[in-house]
């Protein structure tokens, strides 16, 4: 009986601790199987990954850390194994972790930024994308012709297309930059790209090692993106203007800023490939009437071969709107990636002020170093397309107006030329070059923008003229008169000299500049008048018309008073037009007003002094701005221009006028109207008066057409509005008039 109690204990007992045995097998694999996935997930990415549970969360598509990471190649990439993959990264950024601190040699720069162009060689085919951006490298204030002096080197070797499919690919590009004398393994090198790769992964394979080159590339991947190294530019067609470019859609009068559609997006479907799965799925949010979203598989030689059950009906009806109404009158426009991550649509959303959608998963965006888009574009991830339409219409109509209106500002400050996307990019070279005078994010994303607000003049926002609003900030309260001089100073009675004294007597005058560009030796102090504030006569060194405008240190004051010395102002004029110029910082307020015109006959702009409706510039004869401006017209002007200015001694004041409306895109704003400034200008009678020479009228209509050529636009705005004391010609005693003299003249 004992034996038996005992053997079924001993019985029991080993079952139990099998039954542990195996439960402790079982928890351990249990234990390991996340870590097992997670290795297999990562060392073995070309396996099929293991299914996601399901989950009704709706942020479930989110994937954290590795995850996402390991996700992106294999929606990207379906042709190539993760070795080949690999290779590729590997021999076109052999250089990964290039930065400006280690791959380039700030010791070229000290002399300034420069930036030099190899000279072509002989039979160098070059397509006309890459000639704009070369000439507008070569017609910046960047260029030079010395390599010595260059801090950027860029190649004549044209590197835009770099898809050996395409007509345009250049041969042998490896072998012509590694003969360059100064290449350097592509040191303070930088190469611009639009397409690199080719069919069917549309890799970022360029067919050279570009070593420790900037790239200036388009559809950039953030994976391959250096940052604070490379910089990322928009896709741009070969139509993409040189200069000036189209204006923006957006109106002022532009009110509500609901439009007819909400969302809508037209092109090219993918059947296969990179690039099919976003554009295939569009057709499930598209619902024909505030959604419009058309996608058409009739493109490419073998397209019926390859075309699915929805090819018809989406090409019947792809076909019955008409792309540009779609674009102008849509609050929201769809911007999703194509066979590369970047597209033209982002490009012509902005300039139709339709706010991008951004479905692109990975493209680092033009100029992000920079520009802030989410004051401008709605940037959403591939994987939540059903959320979009929900997205759109939580977006409030006050926060569609401000978007649109980013989307004006982006297009004309940084996108609406060659030229502009070729000087944003060189200036944030610079800016990082010389980090210690760099714009902030305030100058790049507020008008007038980072071409139009130069460190070099400050680093502190509150000095430039047009960020007081932003910054609830003023100007100074007080001016400097600055009297450009060319004639001698003959008595005590002529012009300048009551002039002098006219303006000394204002309340707001903190000193008197006179600029002495005259041939005769400077006078002695006491022949000038004696004032109440400090007079600084200068001579100057060159005695050219545009040294009128050099920004000298002895001026301090926000604004300036410029003022030719036979100029005939009274005191209540000069404070009368302070007092305006003080609501108006950013622009020329003064007297004398001209305007300009289109000779239809001569296709040509011309030039008039006529009194009409309307006016366009300000001359710079009797007219306040601010100091700003002179450091733009010293330094942001081509010397040929300058030179031409000096050359024929005239349009000083109309390339002024040119620079500010280019800037702020408004008018000048004139002041009371008064005949005696222009009979007295006539009515010189001197050899030395610019106004009776016979070909003065005839060199500024040269200027004018000049001066638009540079910029490749017209600047000018018309305007009819002009600013009077409140009680100007009313009638009223004279003794309740502020501004009594003002009548008198």
């Amino acid at each position: 009986m004992q034996a038996k109690k005992r053997y079924l204990l001993v019985s029991v007992g080993a079952g139990l601790l099998f039954l542990v045995y195996l439960w402790g097998l079982h928890i351990g694999d249990f234990q390991q199987q996340p870590y097992h996935q997670y290795h297999q997930y990562h060392q073995s990415p070309s396996r099929p990954p293991r299914r996601w549970p399901e989950s009704t969360h709706p942020l479930e598509p989110y994937l954290e850390g590795g995850e996402q990471e390991e996700d992106s190649p294999r929606l990207h990439h379906q042709h190539t194994s993760p070795r080949e993959r690999r290779a590729i990264r590997d021999n076109i950024y052999k250089n990964r972790r290039c930065r400006m601190e280690t791959c380039f040699d700030f010791g070229r720069c000290q002399s300034g930024f420069r930036v030099y162009i190899y000279p072509p060689q002989r039979g160098e085919e070059i397509s006309e994308s890459y000639q704009k951006i070369l000439s507008s490298i070569e017609e910046s204030r960047f260029h030079t012709t010395d390599p010595s002096r260059a801090c950027l080197f860029v190649l004549a070797v044209d590197t835009l297309d770099r898809d050996q499919l395409s007509a345009q690919y250049v041969q042998n590009v490896r072998a012509r930059i590694q003969s360059l004398p100064t290449w350097n393994d592509g040191r303070n090198h930088l190469i611009f790209n639009l397409y690199s790769g080719t069919w069917p992964d549309y890799t970022e394979d360029l067919g050279f090692e570009v070593g420790q080159a900037m790239l200036a590339k388009a559809s950039v991947d953030v994976g391959n993106f250096r940052p604070n190294f490379d910089i990322s530019i928009p896709l741009f067609s070969k139509d993409h203007p040189q200069k000036g470019g189209g204006k923006g859609y957006l109106t002022l009068n532009d009110v509500p800023p609901s439009r007819k559609y909400l969302l809508v997006f037209k092109g090219k479907r993918y059947l296969t490939g990179i690039g099919s799965e976003t554009r295939n799925a569009l057709y499930h949010i598209h619902n024909g009437d505030d959604i419009i979203l058309l996608t058409t598989c009739k493109h490419g030689k073998d397209w019926e071969k390859h075309k699915d059950s929805r090819c018809d009906r989406d090409n019947e009806e792809y076909s019955k709107y008409d792309y540009q109404e779609l674009l102008h009158n849509s609050s929201f426009c769809l911007v999703p990636r194509g066979r590369r991550l970047g597209s033209f649509r982002f490009l012509e959303a902005l300039q139709a002020a339709c706010i991008p959608v951004l479905l692109s998963n990975g493209w680092e965006l033009p100029f992000s170093e920079v520009i802030d888009w989410r004051k401008a574009a709605v940037i959403g991830d591939e994987r939540l397309l059903l959320q979009v339409p929900s997205i759109t219409r939580s977006v409030g109509r006050d926060r569609i107006l401000a978007l649109r209106q980013q989307t004006q500002f982006l297009w004309d400050a940084y996108f609406s030329s060659v030229a502009k996307i070729v000087l944003t990019t060189l200036e944030i070279i610079q800016d990082r070059v010389h980090s210690h005078v760099s714009r902030n994010r305030l100058l790049w994303n507020s008008l007038p923008g980072g071409l139009y607000a130069f460190p070099q003049f400050s680093t502190d926002p509150a000095l430039f003229p047009f960020y007081y609003a932003i910054l609830g900030k003023s100007p100074s309260q007080q001016f400097t008169a600055v009297i450009h001089m060319v004639t001698p100073l003959q008595s005590q009675i002529s012009p300048v000299v009551k002039l002098i004294i006219a303006v000394a007597k204002s309340k707001f005058c903190a000193q008197i500049v006179v600029l002495w560009n005259c041939d005769k030796p400077l006078p002695p102090r006491n022949k000038w008048p004696s004032t109440s504030v400090p007079l600084t006569v200068i001579e100057g060194q060159t005695k050219t018309m545009s040294s009128r405008f050099f920004p000298h240190d002895v001026i301090l004051t926000d604004a300036i008073l410029s003022l030719d010395e036979d100029s005939v102002l009274s005191t209540n004029e000069v404070d009368f037009a302070f007092i305006v110029w003080q609501s108006f910082p950013e622009r020329i307020v003064g007297y004398p007003a001209r305007s300009h015109y289109w000779d239809a006959s001569r296709s040509r702009w011309g030039y008039t002094s006529k009194w009409t409706n309307d006016y366009s510039m300000v001359l710079t004869g009797a007219a306040f701005y601010h100091r700003y401006y002179h450091y733009v017209y010293t330094y942001y002007v081509p010397a040929s221009l300058l030179t031409m200015v000096d050359r024929m001694a005239n349009c000083e004041d109309i390339l002024m006028n040119f620079l500010v409306s280019a800037v702020t895109k408004q008018p000048p704003i004139k002041v009371t109207q008064k005949k005696q400034y222009k009979e007295t200008m006539m009515s010189q009678g001197s050899k030395s008066s610019r106004w009776a020479d016979p070909d003065h009228f005839a060199q500024r209509q040269t200027c004018m057409n000049a001066f638009s050529r540079w910029l490749g636009f017209m600047p000018l705005v018309h305007s009819q509005m002009r600013l009077d004391p409140v009680l100007f010609r009313d009638q009223v005693s004279i003794l309740r008039k502020k501004y009594r003299d003002i009548e008198r003249l």
